[in-house]
């Protein structure tokens, strides 16, 4: 019998270090990316200087905007629950260790479709359900920084994939994330917000 207890004391003990490592892990790559995210946005010194003003040639815009899978590309800023959120482009699994992910093949702002971004509901969306419609929302990428506004939201099952879809010429944020929050596993639902643009 003691045998048995000190082998669940032991299996405890490796399922707290693995945990604890994944945590450390997820958590590493969040503040990475949340760096990463801040430097797009600060100007370098040579790029201040009058001759590079006038060669416009480099800068992004929303036509020729195409960045690689993996690549950190901006911030989510949710100003109700106080959250600002790297974005990087993709949203496998690798991609969404780092921060929110934008859905490829969705729009970017400006270009007039619908925008996805997806994140984990227990690390960087953890507090997405507490905001609600009339907040504000604010997607920064190298072009621009767009806001939105909350319309409504909606519970899907899992593997609805009907919500991911072209709204051209009328553009639309899409955030979402598997639900419900406090659900321990695979969560059979995904919680969807909907936003549109504000002018």
């Amino acid at each position: 019998m003691r045998n048995l207890a000190a082998l669940f004391i032991i299996a405890g003990i490796i399922l707290l270090g693995i945990g604890g490592y994944q945590f450390f892990k997820l958590h590493a790559a969040e503040q990475q990316a949340m760096k990463d995210a801040k430097e797009l946005f600060v100007l370098p010194e040579k790029e201040k200087s009058p001759i590079s003003e006038t060669n416009s040639e480099s800068k992004s815009t929303a036509d020729n905007f195409a960045p690689d899978t993996g690549e950190i590309i901006g911030l989510l800023e949710i100003p109700s629950i106080n959250a600002e959120l790297p974005i990087v482009e993709g949203t496998d699994p690798d991609e969404l260790e780092k921060g929110v992910g934008h859905y490829k093949g969705s729009a970017f702002p400006k270009q007039n479709d619908q925008v996805v971004l997806s994140g984990h509901r227990d690390t960087v969306f953890r507090k997405l359900g507490e905001v609600e419609i009339g907040d504000t929302f604010t997607v920064k990428l190298a072009y621009g920084e767009f806001k939105y506004k909350m319309m409504n939201s909606k519970i899907v099952v899992a593997d609805d994939t009907t919500v991911i879809h072209s709204t051209a010429p009328n553009e639309e944020l899409v955030l979402t994330t598997c639900y419900p929050f406090s659900y321990i596993g695979d969560a059979p639902d995904r919680y969807i917000i909907y936003a549109k643009p504000i002018e």
